[in-house]
């Protein structure tokens, strides 16, 4: 009950300053320093980072390729929900945890769609002649509510000690070097992936208490 109540309170805090950051960004040192002239809140220190950055697009490339590894781990767990229902014969019987997961991930798709069409920020350069929408950063929110899920979920079930140390150690290095890739590739604003991660977070500490998985 108090690691629910925990992550209840966690996810309660984060949503907020999500929302908090959101608002700021809307209102704070607002000027037009994005391509095509487009408005970027927290402008002198997106600025100041994107400078010291750069753009890398080769590393661009390989963090939107790598892409693909949190909407295959996604899709591993949507297919041991199904095996689960075609042996027990009813959904209801498919372990708590993994309908809850569904569910989590109908929700971050959700997210995305909302914040393609509210557009908070657009992206610091063109992509192929382009303006794309860049709050919160998409690969963040992407890997950052997937992969520590899928922590949550394999710690459950991996029974081997050191196996099972190993797959999350492999995992949570995933996580930093994609999001940090993706802050240092200097395709978003940094205040892009600052809310990428806040949104997350939220949402994973949500699942979390939902689930209630660690109590397993």
């Amino acid at each position: 009950m108090k690691r629910m109540r925990n992550n209840l309170i966690a996810s309660s805090c984060l949503f907020t300053a999500f929302a908090l950051w959101t608002v700021a960004i809307c209102f704070v040192d607002v000027q037009m320093i994005g391509p095509k002239g487009t408005s970027v809140g927290f402008s002198k220190i997106n600025l100041f980072f994107h400078n010291l950055t750069g753009v890398n697009w080769g590393l661009y490339n390989l963090t939107d390729w790598l892409g693909i590894v949190p909407i295959g781990v996604a899709f591993s767990f949507a297919i041991l929900g199904f095996v689960q229902w075609i042996k027990r014969k009813k959904l209801v019987k498919v372990d708590r945890s993994l309908l809850v997961l569904g569910g989590f991930y109908i929700t971050v798709i959700a997210v995305y769609i909302f914040f393609e069409t509210v557009v908070i920020n657009y992206r610091p350069v063109l992509i192929e002649g382009y303006l794309e929408v860049s709050y919160p950063s998409s690969t963040a929110l992407l890997v950052m509510c997937v992969m520590p899920t899928a922590m949550m979920q394999l710690k459950a079930r991996i029974k081997n000690r050191k196996f099972r140390r190993c797959v999350l150690f492999i995992i949570a290095l995933f996580i930093a070097f994609m999001v940090i890739g993706r802050l240092v590739s200097g395709v978003h604003w940094l205040t892009d992936i600052i809310g990428g991660v806040l949104i997350s977070s939220a949402l994973v500490r949500t699942y979390a208490w939902t689930a209630n998985i660690q109590s397993r």
